[in-house]
């Protein structure tokens, strides 16, 4: 007997692409189909856009899968999932799309194919209203593993807007299951470290002179702390188009790690773009959570899957966390409890204690 179809408002909350990553992927981990309606309804541009399909179209080849209603512009889709599968796999959003959110669909689900998986994903690898590709080796990839998850990220080619053009593989090893995590205690800063770039015809001492600026505004903040900042002028061969930006990590004595990133656009000096990404990391740092505003809502995914209870301690909620653990609820039987924390620092708002016992997901492929 078919499992009943899980009917998703794609309008709600956040309104946009998150609602439908965090649909397709449970769909594909659960074995249930579902239907998402009102995709980005309230968008300028509603309805599927190439990025988003083209998420769409790499579960259903992970798993086997059949997709109705997927084409450009179309506010319902449907995706009916079969049994994950292993092997190598292409993405390639032909625009300046983001990698890392293709990247952020389909790694919870190859987590649980039955042997190695090895993702190609090509789009754009720092755009902007999504995380950085710096952010995956320098904060996602040590976080989860915590929860006992390990992939390796290969930087073929980075690619920019408008052209995008970058490729990136992932590899990954399958988990039986995913261990819960606590992150309660954010210990005290003891180094930043980073990476400062320029492609194309931009000179390197722009990449200079925004890492320059991020350790002068961080070194007024936190005062004596090891900053380290690569500074990299992108081969021509290794990257499409003109770019440029930083993303820096504050790492603490207890492994917790905030970040903040910037990227450069037309009337934007090179110390405008450090800054930015210098006042964000500290942003994270004074609101006295041991979780960063891009990490909150990709964590409580991996914290509903989990074999186990865990708990997070983060800065208030984005709507971005909002939008996924209302998904979470309505596609599992998950269910988060929100603890209001004072900030220990006595800065900014309070924290909130995130905490949840993980529905345990397993992969019977493996034993």
């Amino acid at each position: 007997m078919s499992a009943a179809l899980i009917k998703i408002d794609g309008s709600i909350l956040e309104g946009g692409g998150q609602i439908l990553r965090n649909a397709v992927t449970l769909s594909v981990l659960l074995s249930k189909p579902v239907e998402i309606k009102n995709i980005r309804l309230g968008r300028s541009t509603p309805g599927l856009r190439p990025q988003h399909l083209t998420g769409m179209k790499l579960l259903a080849d992970i798993c086997r899968g059949n997709l109705t209603g997927c084409t450009v512009g179309s506010t319902t889709a449907t995706l009916t999932p079969g049994p994950l599968e292993s092997g190598k796999f292409l993405a390639d959003a032909k625009t300046a799309g983001s990698v890392c959110l293709l990247m952020q669909v389909a790694l919870p689900c190859v987590l649980f194919s039955p042997r190695y998986c090895n993702l190609t994903l090509r789009g754009g690898t720092n755009c902007e209203m999504a995380p950085q590709l710096e952010f995956f080796p320098l904060v996602l990839q040590p976080i989860l593993e915590k929860f006992a998850i390990k992939f390796e990220v290969k930087v073929n080619r980075r690619g920019y807007y408008p052209k995008g053009g970058g490729e990136v593989q992932v590899a990954v090893d399958p988990v039986h299951h995913i261990e819960p995590i606590t992150l309660t205690d954010l210990g005290q800063l003891v180094k930043v470290e980073g990476r400062s770039f320029v492609a194309g015809v931009l000179p390197i001492k722009i990449a200079k002179q925004m890492a320059d600026m991020v350790k002068t505004v961080i070194t007024e903040f936190v005062g004596d702390v090891p900053i380290e900042i690569e500074v990299v002028q992108e081969k021509r061969s290794e990257a499409v188009g003109n770019g440029n930006g930083i993303s820096v990590v504050g790492i603490t004595s207890t492994g917790c790690r905030l970040s903040g990133s910037a990227l450069g656009k037309r009337g934007l000096s090179a110390e405008e773009v450090g800054k930015a990404a210098a006042d964000e990391l500290i942003s994270n740092l004074k609101h006295g959570g041991c979780v960063d505003n891009w990490l909150q809502d990709q964590l409580v995914l991996f914290m509903a899957l989990a074999k186990g209870k865990s708990a997070i301690k983060t800065g208030p909620l984005t709507l971005h966390t909002k939008t996924s653990i209302q998904i979470l609820e309505t596609m599992t039987e998950v269910k988060f409890s929100q603890t209001p924390v004072p900030n220990e620092g006595g800065e900014g708002t309070n924290c909130v204690l995130l905490e949840c016992e993980g529905i345990g997901i397993t992969n019977a492929k493996l034993t």
